[in-house]
């Protein structure tokens, strides 16, 4: 069901040679590209038009306009069921909770007496926040979008999910309604790379649907995960719109020791294999009582479960999903920071000295009652987090995500010229004298002698 890499031999390899031992799903954006290539050339070019037709092709339905009328947005929130509403709910006063506090302020730095550099942080204009369809529905990723969006004060929000044939080819009515909660009506049924192009290019070269509606102008940054077609779009348009990240499948890893219970390893590691057969779930132990123990749960409990041959089975058995055994605790987290997990939860004895001691993660759970599906929906951190190995350099999405740093230079004229020489020898010492002689003109091209 799942496979055993043993690192308990000589002393672990470092670097690129040790993550060529760890397992991951294959995740070839690059190729993908050239498939994506034409469609988002298309959508340039023709706007809305050839978003619809794709959302024909690819999803089996063809709307009668982009935009989702606000009627529909409403209804979907009137229909919800009252629970899942509550949960929705108090996922995001959590998450507002958690991302108000990261809004960063104002600040000056006096240089010199009259010379001050003033770091001002703008939020992005305008966004556009991908919410994946297909095998489940992500109301989720609305609150995990928005709410840090909102928090940075951005202004323009619009949101793109994938049209579904079974509710006459509007997003998923929930997907509707966490969008209504939240306050966003510019909603379209559009998804995968064409949906992104439409982010990128706008489609205000043409009416959005019969009745006239203008169409989806640009924005300025796309966020949210989708699969290999949307990160490779992202890839490809990168440049013209900032990305978060090229989001591969989902994975987790667990360090765990002999004090970890393994009927919550196995859950745990079975509920990122819920999520598609290409997604990883990763042990790390020194344990052999252990690596045994969740075997056998894992069998146990994925008999029990719903999708076990479309996704869980698969998912468990694939090249990207093992158990890992290694000496000890120190080797455990060498390991881990090598894989640079989505998730990483640390179940051991002292978790949070061991958690402490993580360099690479998109987000670390400590302990035994912190599971990834608590960040996935309540605990008020994002769940929008790097895959593929990118926690070594990216985080995950935050306020900080949504704004700009700009740097504001105020210096007097007495202020310059105690610095001019210093500017002036520079820029003679790099070969580019006319930006010493910028600075030679404003003194009668007789520079200051300190």
């Amino acid at each position: 069901m799942i496979s055993r890499i043993d690192l308990r031999g000589e002393a672990l390899p470092e670097g690129s040679a040790l993550r060529d031992l760890l397992p991951r799903a294959e995740f070839d954006v690059e190729a993908a590209l050239e498939t994506v290539r034409p469609i988002c050339e298309d959508v340039r070019h023709h706007g809305a038009a050839a978003v619809i037709d794709y959302g024909e092709k690819f999803d089996g339905v063809r709307v009668p306009g982009l935009r989702v009328p606000a009627e529909a947005i409403t209804r979907a929130l009137d229909e919800l069921d009252p629970p899942v509403r509550a949960a929705l709910e108090e996922s995001i006063r959590r998450a507002r909770l958690v991302h108000r506090e990261q809004r960063r302020t104002t600040h000056t730095t006096q240089v010199v007496p009259g010379g001050t550099v003033t770091e001002k942080w703008i939020p992005v204009e305008r966004v556009g926040l991908y919410v994946p369809g297909g095998r489940s529905v992500y109301p989720s990723s609305v609150v995990m979008n928005v709410v840090p969006a909102q928090e940075a004060g951005v202004e323009g929000v619009a949101i793109a999910s994938p049209p579904q044939k079974e509710f006459g080819g509007l997003p998923h009515p929930t997907i509707l309604a966490a969008c209504a909660l939240l306050g966003v009506d510019e909603v379209y049924a559009a998804g995968g790379a064409q949906a992104v192009a439409m982010f990128a290019y706008g489609t205000t070269n043409g009416a959005d649907g019969a009745d006239g509606e203008p169409g989806c102008a640009p924005v300025n940054l796309v966020t949210g995960p989708g699969n290999i077609y949307v990160a490779a779009a992202k890839r490809l348009l990168k440049g013209r719109i900032g990305i978060d990240a090229e989001a591969g499948p989902t994975e987790i890893a667990i360090l765990a020791d002999s004090t970890a219970d393994p009927v919550h390893v196995a859950a745990d590691l079975i509920s990122q294999a819920e999520h598609d057969p290409m997604a990883a779930s990763v042990l790390v132990t020194d344990s052999e009582e252990l690596a045994a123990a969740t075997e056998a749960e894992l069998k146990t409990q994925v008999a029990a479960s719903k999708h076990i041959d479309d996704r869980i089975a698969p998912a468990l058995a694939g090249r990207q999903s093992a158990i890992v055994l290694v000496r000890d605790l120190a080797d455990g987290l060498k390991v881990v920071d090598a894989y640079g997990a989505e998730h990483l939860e640390i179940q051991t004895r002292d978790a949070a000295a061991v958690a402490d001691r993580v360099r690479n993660a998109g987000a670390i759970f400590v302990g035994p009652w912190a599971p990834v599906s608590l960040g996935d929906y309540c605990a008020g951190s994002n769940h929008v987090l790097p895959t593929g190995g990118c926690a070594c350099h990216s985080s995950g999405l935050s306020v900080q995500s949504f704004l700009r740093g700009v740097h504001i230079v105020d210096y007097t004229r007495d202020a310059l010229a105690d610095v001019a020489h210093h500017v002036v020898t520079l820029a003679e010492a790099e070969d580019l004298p006319a930006h010493g002689a910028a600075v030679k003109a404003r003194f009668g091209w007789k520079v200051p002698q300190k």
